[in-house]
């Protein structure tokens, strides 16, 4: 196998912004290794720093996972860890560790993968920085779903989860038919999805206060988004729903990078737009909607994780995979830290990664407003 490197030339773009079609797409050089078997064989283009940046992601990752099952109220060593997933632990060791905190990292994990890559895909559509579901809406249509079942139909934890997906599902298609006949991109699909965001607030405001004390006090804990008390269960559901979206993304990714090009350049390569953007929008929202009925809305997660992995990698193209391990690995660092430094309290991830986005939201608009007046 022979090893080829090539560099080709920047393509011409518009100054990154929060508006506009090529808004927040910065194309940098695009460089790397072609990796080819043989003279005729096919080629493989690897870039060195989206593969460095990717590759200490995932041992980033490692380590935040092993000391979320080392540490806690009860030390263990790696050892005894690795024999309780094995189950050849002690009884005291395989609970703590497969019914306490295994689940919970899982559920963290794939909660956090998902709504990175449900991220990535909208901003990649919609060109603009602010396309993410907390911000479009879908994360509060399947928080009104929710609700409606925990208030009016007086639900199961279960029916809690499928009134999520029906919520996030029926937020989509109103959006899509606002935007009917006029495309499912750009600046007008951001507007159109915080118009919708925040009708469905008022939605949420309004079950909570036609509640009973006790449904909303249970509505008012689910709307916070949290870890706590999560089962295998909740790590199945949303760990199955990542296995089967998950990898359609990923094989639809190459699509996405050439309708980050234009309509008419993806057309001219073979690509059928309008198909592969709904394609791509129907994923994101059940990445979504599936992460929001398992934990609840956990707010900006799906905001900042591509904007950072993409930032890290440089690369020219959506990268979801790289977002993906970014999610993951700020949601499960994000809950490390609420049970770590708050303990004994049980502090909502949700509070922290509010926390920690809001700030990041802030530096974001300060950032693209000075690019804008530049």
């Amino acid at each position: 196998m022979s090893a080829v490197r090539e560099a080709g030339a920047p393509a011409e773009e518009k100054p990154p912004g929060t508006g506009g079609k090529n808004a927040g797409r910065p194309r940098p050089v695009i460089s790397g290794t072609v990796l080819r078997a043989g003279r005729r064989g096919p080629s493989v283009r690897v870039q060195g720093r989206a593969l460095a940046v990717t590759s200490a992601m995932l041992v980033a990752l490692i380590a935040v996972m092993l000391v979320t099952l080392t540490t806690g109220d009860f030390e263990l060593s790696v050892g005894e860890v690795l024999k309780a997933v094995t189950g050849n632990g002690s009884p005291g060791a395989d609970f703590i560790v497969n019914t306490l905190r295994m689940p919970r990292l899982l559920t963290a994990i794939c909660v956090g993968a998902a709504l990175a890559v449900s991220g990535a895909i909208l901003q990649s559509l919609t060109g603009n920085s602010l396309g993410s579901p907390d911000i479009i809406g879908f994360t509060n249509g399947s928080a009104v779903g929710a609700l409606v079942v925990i208030t009016v139909l007086h639900g199961s934890m279960a029916q809690i989860a499928f009134g999520a997906l029906i919520g996030g599902f029926l937020t989509a298609a109103a959006v899509y038919l606002l935007l009917l006949g006029r495309g499912l991109q750009g600046f007008r699909l951001v507007v159109v999805g915080i118009g919708v965001s925040s009708l469905l607030l008022s939605v949420n405001s309004y079950l909570i206060t036609r509640a009973t004390w006790q449904e909303a006090l249970e509505a008012q804990a689910w709307l916070i988004g949290s870890l706590n008390s999560r089962g295998w269960q909740h790590a199945n559901a949303i760990g199955l729903a990542v296995l089967v979206l998950l990898p359609l993304a990923f094989l639809l990714s190459r699509r996405l990078s050439m309708v980050e090009m234009g309509d008419v350049t993806a057309m001219a390569l073979g690509v059928n737009v309008q198909r592969t953007r709904t394609a791509l929008l129907v994923i994101s929202v059940a990445l979504a909607a599936f992460a929001t009925a398992v934990t609840g809305p956990i707010w900006f997660i799906a905001l900042a994780a591509p904007q950072l992995a993409r930032r890290l990698t440089r690369s020219s193209g959506p990268s979801l995979m790289s977002a993906a391990l970014m999610g993951a690995l700020l949601l499960a660092g994000s809950d490390l830290f609420a049970q770590r430094v708050f303990a004994p309290t049980l502090l909502p991830v949700g509070t922290a990664t509010g926390t920690i986005g809001g700030l990041y939201l802030i530096w974001l608009l300060i950032t693209e407003s000075r690019k804008s007046r530049a």
